[in-house]
């Protein structure tokens, strides 16, 4: 399951951790300002005034409090400074007139600053329950058993304040094993929301459609190929119409039914493509008249069969998954790595599936990049391999969450709580037993 940070996991470098102490305690601190600022100028000799230093106490409490709070004690504020007027030369002197009239200005500046404030963070609190509801619809939670599978995972965004971005994840059951999907969508953030959004649709309506990897690997680099290249020709008919031209037609191959999107099979005999294998009329556009080349999704895609001892997987440009057999940690390395989704059809061979010893007991991590190029302070990336080695050493039979609760804080760590770009992993144990499936 996907895990999230607890308040007693938070370690000081984390730029997640807050700080929150006892507010109604603190704004007492205001008030007691206020005797002390008040009792002192009464009691002190004629030509000292502390009366100014009121203004403390309505600023402090706008840092402590709301906008409710820091009215009354600007309020208190005043009252005490009219006591003092009373009790020393009087209210109608120009000194006590001039005091007054500043406390009230400023005083009232720094409500309306807080009410500003207040406005702001309601308005931050409502981006963040939206983003995690489009977390939650978009990042489904992997189960945390599916088939003989055990699996954990945990995400990580660049910006501060996204829940979602980039990177990616996904599961699937079908009637033989478990198919997964971890990816990472060129660029970070917010950004690469809708090219994550369009991958993981696709994965989820095509997993249990396609026997074979190749052939679910093609579906997924002809649905973002696709999509590219309509989002580059609606940017290219915008650049025309605002150069005063009218928008030109595309050059587009003759179309075809050969990569719709449907099983293979299932369309005429005698246009269906051999499965894996990326069609040269296939209804997308010319590479030589397109630029959404600029956009592409690393990806590695794995299928987990319940009956066996491997792992079969295809890499689209992905960083090799790590196979963590005991105390040993071993890159799968593909003897051929595949182009990134969505840039399929600039190669002409069809995706090569490789398959990996998988035993029981045996935990795959899959990541992103943004973990292996997390930087510390003195710009050198996080050495993953060494760090799952030294805690593969200790704990060789450590849950999945576990290690990663484990691999989060020490990335953050790493990167001193910031990290520059979305991160994300997926750890896989295959069990001795089936378990259940998600359902």
């Amino acid at each position: 399951m996907p895990l999230r940070q607890h308040p007693d996991d938070r370690r000081p470098h984390d730029r997640r951790r807050s700080w929150t102490p006892d507010r109604r305690a603190l704004t007492a601190v205001p008030l007691a300002l206020i005797v002390v600022i008040t009792v002192v100028d009464v009691l002190a000799p004629p030509d000292i005034h502390l009366g100014p230093l009121l203004i403390v106490a309505p600023a402090l409490t706008a840092s402590l409090a709301g906008a409710r709070a820091t009215t009354v004690v600007a309020l208190l504020s005043l009252a005490a400074l009219t006591v003092i007027g009373i009790l020393r030369d009087g209210l109608t002197t120009g000194n006590h007139e001039t005091q007054l009239g500043a406390l009230l200005a400023v005083s009232a500046l720094i409500v309306a600053l807080r009410v500003l404030r207040d406005r702001h963070e309601r308005e931050l609190a409502q981006v963040r329950s939206v983003s995690e509801a489009a977390q939650r619809v978009l990042l489904r939670p992997l189960p945390d058993r599916t088939g003989p599978l055990h699996l954990a995972s945990f995400y990580l965004a660049a910006e501060a304040e996204a829940q979602v971005g980039g990177d990616l994840y996904a599961a699937a059951r079908t009637a033989t094993g478990t198919r997964l999907l971890v990816g990472d969508v060129r660029g970070k953030g917010l950004a690469s929301l809708g090219d994550a959004a369009l991958l993981l649709g696709a994965f989820r309506a095509a997993a249990h459609l396609y026997p074979d990897l190749p052939g679910l690997v093609g579906h997924l680099d002809g649905s973002i190929a696709w999509d590219l290249a309509q989002l580059a020709e609606q940017q290219r008919a915008q650049r025309e119409d605002g150069g005063g031209d009218r928008p030109r037609p595309r050059a587009f191959r003759r179309t075809g039914p050969a990569d719709t999107g449907a099983p293979p099979g299932t369309g005429p005999p005698d246009t269906a493509p051999p499965p894996g294998t990326r069609p040269a009329d296939d209804g997308r556009p010319d590479p030589a008249t397109d630029d959404s080349g600029e956009s592409f999704i690393t990806a590695v895609v794995l299928d987990v069969p319940d009956d066996g001892t491997v792992v079969r997987l295809v890499d689209c440009g992905h960083p090799p998954p790590l196979l963590l057999h005991g105390d040993r940690v071993t890159a799968l390395e593909p003897r051929r790595t595949s182009p990134p989704l969505g840039l399929g059809e600039l190669v002409a061979a069809p995706y090569v599936v490789e398959d990996f010893p998988f035993l029981p007991g045996d935990r795959l991590l899959i990541y992103t990049d943004g973990v292996i190029e997390a930087r510390d302070s003195e710009r050198r990336f996080y050495p993953l391999t060494e760090r799952v080695a030294e805690r593969t050493a200790t704990h060789p039979s450590e849950p999945p969450a576990a290690l990663l609760l484990h691999l989060r804080r020490d990335l953050l760590a790493h990167a001193g709580g910031r990290l520059d770009d979305d991160a994300a992993m997926v750890v896989v144990e295959r069990l001795g037993r089936p378990g259940p499936g998600p359902g």
